[in-house]
């Protein structure tokens, strides 16, 4: 089979059209997740729910997500990343009308639980689709460009709901509805540019042969220590970027900003972590990835211990060195997978499902469990500990994934 490189199917031009669609997929994934957080107050006084309420349907799509990330691989190489992304559009769009339609906290809950089944079919075929289309360097780097979607749709919901769109549509069920037909242009756009590649064809050919039985594929994976290993650290780098990011403003409020000043500085992360997506993915070639991921381990240690410092100069370092790490460090950690002897285009999908669905447990216990250390302790600096903790550990399953891959022959990769 020819490379992605070699494949007449899949000229310069096709390949980064079909990654412009892909960033589009995802930059509508990261709108309708973060679409809630700007309209809280809203909600619960057109719903009548409570805080706790709310905070119970925030939740809800990533508990989903948990247990739909595995099928939602399989369906991925089962079906094809064409028809599959765009399936995951659609749930995502399906997601937001329903919030614009909710009437209740239980039909709340219900429409932001549908998202948790979309959702993880984007995450886990983004990486399929790139592992498909690119080699080499611009593998990194085109996972590092649609990477910075999710991030740009969670700015633009979190800045333009108050600025722009409630004055302008005057109803958050309007902002709702407006993110579910960005997700259906979005789907729309993918499926056609998807269609016009023969990204659907080339899949057909990397298949060809007897389907080997998806219970099979997904426990040869688990067989492999590197895989393991892997789907390990993808828990801890999701505890610590969920926790983090989600507490980020209250560990800064405790250390004595303004709730408007420490709103502007836990944008800080976000802006670097746009920019090192571009950089960092690029670099990560073969021969030095894990030392670069050894390194983004090193940024979040570093952020987790400056951030116990206080305020002034080392707060800024310390939150330069998160976004650093939560730029890159999830990207790194899904290129090594799907370049793992074994995974290859065909099981890419199983893959990443299988990675997204363990991570998300960490993306869970992270919010979760710094919560309870706080209100165990009164402040945020045995949850910060605990957070260097898990970096450390990060740290630990790298030096081991490098000592797998010198072990067998192989390299970093």
């Amino acid at each position: 089979m020819a490379s992605a490189a070699q494949s007449p199917e899949t000229t310069p031009e096709t390949r980064w059209g079909l990654l412009a669609g892909l960033w589009l997929l995802y930059t509508a994934f990261g709108l309708t997740a973060t679409s809630l957080a700007p309209l809280v107050t809203l909600i619960e006084a057109d719903l009548d729910i409570s805080h706790a309420a709310m905070g119970s349907v925030m939740g809800a799509w990533q508990l989903v997500y948990i247990f739909a990330a595995m099928p939602g691989g399989v369906m991925l190489d089962r079906l094809g990343s064409q028809k599959a992304l765009l399936i995951g559009g659609i749930l995502v769009a399906l997601s937001a009308v329903g919030r614009a339609l909710a009437t209740d906290y239980w039909t709340l809950l219900l429409a932001v639980g549908l998202f948790g089944l979309g959702g993880p079919v984007i995450s886990s075929g983004a990486p399929k689709v790139v592992a498909q289309l690119f080699t080499g360097s611009q593998r990194g780097l085109a996972m590092g460009i649609y990477m910075t979607g999710p991030a740009i749709g969670g700015v633009v919901s979190l800045t333009m709901t108050h600025s722009v769109l409630l004055p302008t549509f005057g109803d958050w069920r309007t902002v709702m509805l407006l993110w579910s037909a960005f997700a259906v242009v979005a789907g729309v756009v993918w499926f056609s540019l998807a269609g016009l590649s023969g990204l659907r064809a080339r899949e057909q050919a990397a298949m060809s042969g007897p389907p080997t039985p998806q219970g099979r594929v997904m426990l040869e994976l688990a067989r492999a220590p590197a895989v393991r290993v892997v789907l390990l650290m993808s828990v801890g780098v999701f505890l610590f970027n969920h926790g983090l990011n989600n507490w980020l403003p209250e560990v800064l409020r405790s250390q004595g900003l303004s709730v408007i000043q420490a709103g502007y500085w836990a944008a800080l992360p976000t802006v670097i972590g746009i920019g090192g997506s571009l950089l960092i993915p690029r670099l990560a070639t073969p021969d030095r990835r894990f030392r670069i991921l050894l390194a983004l381990c090193g940024a979040a240690l570093l952020a987790s211990l400056l951030l116990q410092a206080g305020g002034g100069p080392l707060m800024t370092l310390g939150l330069i060195m998160q976004g650093i790490a939560r730029s890159a460090l999830m990207t790194v950690l899904v290129l090594t997978l799907v370049e793992l002897p074994g995974i290859g285009e065909t099981r890419a999908g199983t893959a990443s499902g299988m990675f997204f669905s363990a991570a998300e447990i960490g993306g869970v216990l992270g919010p979760l469990g710094l919560g309870i250390l706080y209100d165990a302790t009164g402040n945020f600096h045995g949850a910060l500990a605990g957070l260097s903790v898990v970096a450390t550990l990060l740290a630990a399953g790298t030096v081991y994934l490098t000592r797998l891959a010198r072990d067998g022959g192989q390299k970093a990769d």
